[in-house]
């Protein structure tokens, strides 16, 4: 398995735990304001980019889908929404992130199709084939090792199954880049302490886009580990970016 950097971005340096549970407690800490500064940051804009990502695996109208990194199950709500399948599981390492999910599901009666287990992307408790289609978003870039989390996530997918990722990535536009870098670089970090009292959760944030091997090197990699039929496509000027691939 390759080593990447980003693999190495953790949220708090002086700590000895390993990143998974770094990741852990940082979402812990702050699952209660999570949406809240996701709508804020964003300017509302991270839910299209969400159903932009969906859409991506309509074509296929899978019945059982995996939602990786699930977090507070904005994904697997959406999911249903759009395109109504039977069963979503949503893992994530994240007890209090998972607390919030579940709260939302059942205000919205949906206890039934979508269920959340605590679970890591490197160890998926379900048997080889088991899903139609995978999402993942703003996940992989905290997967300790990336490429053993996309190893995992392939085998659990059915042949003919598609993943789907949406993750942060940097605008190469001119002056929009120039005010990007400011607003990850200040405002983020900023905000986050702001309202969460935890400026490392969003100066990690920066910290771990600026690593992420996006682009064409996240594509190759897809490819390495067995994805075929692999594309991209950029959202708001870079800022985002659609991962897709099958099997």
């Amino acid at each position: 398995m390759g080593k990447f950097a980003h693999d190495q971005i953790v949220p708090f340096k002086e700590s000895e735990l390993e990143k998974k549970d770094q990741v852990a407690n940082m979402f812990n800490n702050i699952a209660f304001r999570y949406d809240f500064l996701n709508r804020l940051l964003s300017a509302g804009i991270d839910v299209s980019w969400r159903k932009k990502a969906i859409r991506e695996i309509k074509s296929i109208e899978p019945k059982v889908l995996l939602d990786v990194a699930t977090g507070t199950a904005d994904v697997a709500l959406l999911t249903y929404e759009i395109l109504h399948p039977e069963k979503i599981i949503g893992i994530d390492i994240s007890d209090g992130m998972l607390d919030i999910g579940r709260k939302k599901i059942a205000n919205k009666q949906l206890d039934s199709f979508i269920q959340l287990q605590n679970s890591d992307s490197e160890n998926i408790p379900y048997a080889n084939d088991f899903f139609n289609a995978i999402t993942v978003a703003f996940g992989v870039r905290n997967f300790q090792h990336l490429e053993k989390g996309l190893v995992e996530m392939y085998r659990v997918l059915q042949p003919g199954g598609k993943m789907v990722v949406l993750e942060f990535s940097k605008p190469n536009a001119g002056a929009f880049k120039q005010f990007y870098t400011f607003y990850m670089n200040y405002i983020t970090p900023s905000i986050g302490k702001l309202f969460s009292s935890n400026k490392d959760a969003y100066q990690y944030l920066n910290d771990s886009v600026q690593a992420f091997p996006e682009g064409e090197s996240f594509l190759k990699i897809m490819n390495g580990v067995g994805f075929t039929q692999t594309y991209l496509k950029k959202l708001s000027f870079g800022i985002c970016t659609i991962y897709c691939g099958s099997k």
